[in-house]
């Protein structure tokens, strides 16, 4: 990881929450973002945060997401994701999330990610997929 990232460090990105992003299961007329793609909004503004340090032999993943989802936000407005800092341990990242459209705040989360190098990844994913397929003889 390049030098520079600190607790505190913030990255806000704005979302239109489209047909995509909201549930369908209670009609058209009632099409609200949908828990799972606040959870998507989240995991990728925390990865564009860290990513502005990582170098490219590096990436980030997530490794858990703990979200509270606090009121509906109607297709076709905005929410804004602003992302922080609040820890960095080792290649482990700690952020605390906050969701708001132009009226309310719709969500808090907190997410963790690793930083992991992907030469090493590669290695860890061909092994286990070695693996998986000696299960199948």
């Amino acid at each position: 990881m390049k030098p520079g990232l600190t607790a505190g460090m913030k990255k806000t990105s704005r979302v239109v929450v489209d047909t995509e992003r909201t549930i369908g299961f209670m009609g058209d007329a009632l099409r609200v973002y949908a828990t799972p793609m606040m959870v998507r909004d989240v995991e990728i503004t925390c990865k564009d945060l860290l990513g502005e340090y990582l170098t490219p032999e590096e990436n980030s993943v997530g490794a858990r997401v703990e979200i509270d989802h606090l009121g509906p936000t109607m297709r076709d407005m905005w929410v804004d994701v602003t992302a922080t800092v609040t820890g960095i341990e080792g290649r482990r990242v700690n952020f605390e999330v906050e969701v708001r459209d132009a009226l309310d705040l719709v969500g808090k989360a907190k997410h963790t990610r690793f930083v992991v190098d992907l030469a090493k990844q590669k290695e860890r994913l061909e092994a286990k997929a070695a693996k998986v397929a000696a299960l199948g003889k």
